[in-house]
C-alpha cells in the first residue's frame, strides 16, 4: 500500500501543473478566437458613427444587401434611434430589423462602446459590438457559429491532452515505483 501512496504523492503535483497548463491553453485559444470575433465590428461601428456624425445620410452608410443573422457569417450594421427603435440596416432576424438590449445600449452610451454576445434567439448567437452617435446608436454584429465550433473542437483537444498527460504521468511514475524501484 505504500507504494501506491507514495506514487500518488509523486503524481499529485505533476496533476496539478498538468490541469493548469492545459486549463491556461484553452482560455488562452479561446479568448483569441471569441476576441479576434470582434475585430470586423469594431471598424465598422467606428467609421459608421463618424460618417453619420459629420452628416452622412442613413441610406448611404448601409449596404444594400441583406443578411439574415440567423444563418449568414456575414458582418451588418443596424441603425437604432435614441429610444433604441431600429430605423435602418442590413441585419435582419426572420426577415426584419431586430430588437437590440436596451442595457447594451445604455452601456454603450455611458462607456462610448459596447461587446456584447447578443442571442436574439434561441438558435442565433451574434458578436455584435454598439457605439452610440449624435443620434443614436450604431450596432455591428456577425453570427458565432464557426467560432463556436472552433472553440468546442479547442475544448475536445485540451481535455484529451489533459486525460493523456495525466494517465502518461501516473504510468510513468507508477513504473517507476514498481518496476525500477529496488526491492
Amino acid at each position: 500500500m505504500s507504494k501506491i501512496k507514495n506514487t500518488i504523492k509523486i503524481w499529485l503535483p505533476f496533476a496539478v501543473v498538468i490541469t493548469a497548463f492545459c486549463a491556461l491553453a484553452y482560455a488562452a485559444v479561446q479568448q483569441a478566437l471569441r476576441q479576434g470575433l470582434n475585430d470586423p465590428q469594431i471598424q465598422m461601428v467606428e467609421d459608421t458613427a463618424s460618417a453619420l456624425n459629420n452628416g452622412a445620410a442613413l441610406d448611404s452608410v448601409i449596404s444594400g444587401s441583406k443578411v439574415e443573422m440567423s444563418y449568414s457569417l456575414a458582418p451588418f450594421i443596424d441603425i437604432y434611434d435614441g429610444n433604441g427603435k431600429a430605423v435602418a440596416g442590413s441585419g435582419l432576424l426572420s426577415g426584419k430589423l431586430p430588437d437590440y438590449p436596451t442595457g447594451a445600449l445604455d452601456s454603450a452610451k455611458q462607456t462610448g462602446e459596447n461587446r456584447v454576445t447578443w442571442q436574439p434567439n434561441a438558435d442565433v448567437r451574434i458578436a455584435s459590438v454598439v457605439v452610440p452617435y449624435n443620434n443614436g446608436f450604431v450596432v455591428a454584429g456577425r453570427n458565432m457559429r464557426e467560432v463556436e465550433q472552433r472553440e468546442s473542437q479547442t475544448e475536445l483537444l485540451a481535455g484529451a491532452t489533459w486525460i493523456l498527460a495525466l494517465i502518461a504521468t501516473l504510468v510513468v511514475i507508477a513504473f517507476g515505483e514498481f518496476v525500477l524501484a529496488e526491492k
